[in-house]
This record gives structure tokens, sequence and C-alpha cells, in this order.
């Protein structure tokens, strides 16, 4: 695929084949980092029935909390989702399936997946309930859970610069869980504060290779929250 048939003019376009039921890993950290406007077309598109994976489930307002609010989501994939009241009132009623995953099992999880990895095992997690009914195995005296590797029907990822090829570069705390969602979808979508010409890129300052990227667009209006602000007075 050649890198202009990767871009895209919009949100609303790189989302095209978007469907109930499906599967969807994004990446970002708290509002850090979070696909804004793939979101926001989601939000806006009515589809429904969504398993969600991603490292939290945004805020009431903003984030995949807009995702919640119109009971988009049948099933979140999470590590933490403690800044959503609204988030915990679904679990508590049960409209929304959760399953809990360690933080570091989940970003290990995405990778696998995009590696072409079925399972891996790992001490974390042992002798808890996330070991409940998982295969457990030793090594060298220690037991160890197996975990499944996690694909998505699309992936998206939100990216400081890209190129026409897809070759994405995040910047600072944005590589979070970005790289690992962008090689775990079937469709991957990164959306770039900046998008410049193949080529212009440092090919060494490349943090996910075009490969991985199937749609890629310029995004506009980026709100940057922050969840929670601490300052010197």
């Amino acid at each position: 695929m050649s890198g202009s048939k990767k871009v895209y003019k919009d949100a609303q376009s790189a989302l095209a084949g978007i469907k109930d039921d499906m599967t969807l890993i994004l990446g970002g950290f708290g509002l850090c980092g979070i696909p804004e406007n793939c979101i926001s077309v989601l939000a806006k598109s009515g589809v429904k029935n969504l398993t969600c994976v991603s490292n939290n489930a945004g805020v009431d307002d903003f984030g995949l909390g807009l995702l919640l609010q119109n009971r988009q989501i049948k099933k979140m994939i999470s590590s933490y989702v403690g800044e959503n009241a609204l988030f915990e009132k679904l679990y508590m009623s049960g409209e929304l399936e959760v399953e809990f995953c360690p933080q570091g099992t989940l970003a290990e999880r995405m990778r696998a997946g995009g590696a072409g990895i079925a399972g891996f095992y790992t001490p974390t997690g042992v002798g808890t309930l996330i070991a409940d009914g998982k295969e457990i195995k030793k090594f060298e005296g220690r037991e160890y859970v197996l975990e499944r590797g996690i694909k998505g029907d699309f992936a998206f990822v939100k990216a400081w610069k890209g190129d026409k090829f897809g070759n994405l570069v995040f910047r600072k705390t944005s590589r979070n869980f970005n790289p690992m969602a962008a090689t775990a979808g079937k469709i991957t979508v990164a959306e770039v504060e900046e998008l410049v010409e193949i080529g212009e890129l440092d090919p060494d300052q490349i943090h996910t290779p075009g490969v991985y990227v199937q749609r890629i667009f310029q995004g506009s209006g980026y709100e940057k929250r922050i969840e929670q602000r601490t300052i010197r007075k």
C-alpha cells in the first residue's frame, strides 16, 4: 500500500467500516495521548455493543466517557478506571461488563496480539481473582498465569507527528499505550498533530513503523485535558 492511499481527509472518513459489536483498541493513558478526534466521531456514529480495550475509560464527559454516556460500550478491558463515576454506575448496575487487567499485562497483551503471539505466562495476578479460570504453570519453582494476546478489529492511536506512509512519532508521555495499540488492530487508524511527507522524519526517531498503520489523518482541535492538575502555590 502506497503512502498516498493511507492518507484520509479526517476522522469521519478514516473510520469507514466501523460496525456494531466490534472490538476496538485505543491508545492513551488517562487523557494523555488519546485519539480525541476518533473518539468524537465514534460518539456521533451510533455504533453500539462495542468491546473497548484501553488502559482507562476517560472521564465522565471526555474521552471514552463520551461513549459510556451514549451506552455504546458493552464491555471494557481496562486497568485503571478510577476517574469515571459513570463507569462505576454502569458497572455496578450490570449495564457494563468489565475485565480488569494489570497495567503491564494489558500492555503486553496488546504487544503480543500485534506480534502474532497467542498467549504468554506472567507471575502477575497469580493467587488473585485475575487468575481465576486461567491456566497456571510453574517455571523454575514459581507459578505463572497464562494471559491471551489481544487483537482488535480497529485500533486508534494519536501521535505528535506522522508521515504519509504511517510512520509515527509520539511526544513524551503520549508514548504510553499508543505504540502497543498501534500494532494490535486489523485496521489501525492514526491521528497526528502534524502530517509530513515521506522521508521528513528521522528514521532513528520513529516509534511506530508505518507497516502497522493502514489509515492516517491530520487531526485538529485537540483539548489535551489534564485529569488531575497539581501546581505549586
